[in-house]
């Protein structure tokens, strides 16, 4: 059981704190809209099904090779402001302003034209956003050095970045709502603007107001130059290599793999047994109840979930935490199946205060450990820390398994017998649909727990590191 205070010294100010959920509201907020508006490319713009598809899986591949470059070049920067601010900065206005072009596409041009626009505006946006995010990331872990103090901040960023899972369901109904919009397609570039602006807005706040660790400190910062391009793809490579050996780090992307992925895998099953087992494939009586049932989770966990999963890590510690929060989510998932009932609608929102658990635990808890790991790895491998690159890699590995989650989804629902243009499902698809729906994430979440049962970066040893690193860096 902890017993450590947070020192004043290691305490975020409320307007950090503020700041930096607000990076993460943005976080949220941009590929939650994306995600959205993917679905208006075949309704609204006409884009062919497999188009769409690479539209939407071709910029993850660039997006997978230049994360681990940004956290390398933020990592390693010098200046009066800092080694992510003057990113973060630049990044939040191109991601907005991208992110608003992206969505001007005009209907009445033919697909070859949308594709080939909407492809390269895509690896556009990506840039802007690569250096908005992965740089807000590596901030984050470096704001404080207190190892309570990592998850309070990473639980408060959560809390406000779940407020645009509160608002990205509402999207769906407004676009379609022809009261609202003349068109889909106009509903969509007016939305994107509202989006696009608002981010903007909300991703400088950390570039201002948020404080890293003090760069003068930062020694063995690689140049960054044209003439030292070659040597620091070898540096990040070299540093790449010595994170994958890092033992804690690998248990942490191991358990978030699982149960980020176990959980996506079959995140938009909820959405058709919604529709096609309690209201019998009725599109007009299942009216706005997938939507409430996204919004309320994003609300339990925001305001229930993470304040409970931040006080259990400050008194149990942050593995135990993890562990407790994970197995409460196993019992949400098994409570699907009674609450997913035709007979009474309301019972859905019964499993989502246990099932929030998983995700709400996840991320509040992980980020937080990685910040400690960073620590480790400035112990064993030296300077300049890495925050960055962590932040790149623990990334990357959740983009690259939220792409084979979705493959992974796409064949589940075809094993089942899941046909998309039914009017309503047999009763063994939807059977075996619905155990899927709660084997899939239980399986995945139980073996996160096995993955993390042996990690040993205990609040004792973090603080043991923690006064060593002092030592080095003559602040003691």
């Amino acid at each position: 059981m902890s017993a450590q205070t947070t020192s004043p010294r290691g305490k975020v100010p409320f307007s950090q704190k503020a700041a930096f959920g607000s990076g993460h509201l943005v976080l949220n907020l941009l590929p939650g809209a994306l995600g959205v508006f993917m679905f208006f490319l075949l309704t609204a713009f006409g884009m062919d099904p497999f188009l769409a598809g690479l539209l939407g899986g071709l910029p993850r591949l660039f997006d997978a090779v230049s994360d681990p470059i940004m956290g390398f070049i933020s990592d390693n920067t010098n200046s009066r402001w800092g080694r992510r601010r003057p990113y973060i900065f630049v990044g939040a206005i191109l991601s907005g302003i991208f992110f608003i072009l992206l969505w001007q596409l005009d209907e009445t041009n033919s697909v070859t034209y949308n594709f080939w626009y909407f492809l390269i505006m895509s690896l556009v946006f990506l840039v802007g956003n690569t250096m908005f995010a992965t740089p807000l990331i590596g901030l984050g872990y470096e704001m404080t050095e207190d190892y309570k103090e990592r998850t309070k901040l990473m639980a408060f960023s959560q809390t406000i970045g779940q407020i645009a899972w509160m608002i990205v369901p509402w999207f769906w109904v407004l676009v379609a709502n022809p009261n609202l919009f003349e068109s889909q397609a106009v509903g969509v570039r007016q939305l994107s603007i509202i989006v696009g602006v608002i981010c903007l807005l909300l991703g400088l706040l950390p570039a201002i107001f948020c404080k890293g660790i003090d760069s003068s400190k930062i020694e063995n910062r690689k140049e960054l130059s044209f003439g030292t391009i070659f040597s620091n793809l070898k540096s990040l490579l070299e540093g790449m290599v010595l994170i994958a050996k890092n033992k804690p780090f690998a248990r942490l992307c191991g358990a978030t793999f699982l149960v980020f992925n176990g959980f996506q895998m079959v995140a938009s099953f909820s959405y058709f047994i919604i529709v096609f087992y309690m209201f019998n494939g009725d599109y007009g009586l299942a009216g706005n109840w997938p939507a409430w049932f996204s919004t309320i989770t994003a609300v339990t966990t925001a305001f229930l979930v993470i304040p409970i999963v931040s006080k259990i890590a400050d008194v149990f510690g942050k593995k135990n935490a993890f562990i407790i929060s994970t197995a409460i989510s196993i019992v949400g998932y098994i409570l699907k199946w009674w609450g997913f009932s035709p007979e009474n609608p309301w019972l859905m929102f019964m499993p989502i205060p246990f099932m929030a658990f998983g995700l709400g635990g996840l991320f509040t808890l992980m980020l937080s450990m990685t910040a400690d790991v960073c620590d480790l790895d400035e112990l064993e491998n030296g300077m300049p820390r890495k925050e960055g690159t962590f932040g790149a890699i623990y990334w990357w590995m959740v983009k690259v398994g939220q792409a084979i989650a979705l493959v992974l989804g796409g064949a589940v629902l075809s094993l089942v017998g899941f046909d998309q243009n039914a009017a309503t499902q047999s009763v063994s698809t939807l059977t075996n649909l619905r155990l899927a729906d709660i084997v899939i994430p239980a399986l995945t979440a139980g073996l996160a727990i096995w993955v993390m049962w042996g990690y040993d970066l205990t609040e004792e040893k973090a603080e043991e590191i923690q006064k060593e690193l002092f030592k080095r860096r003559g602040q003691l």
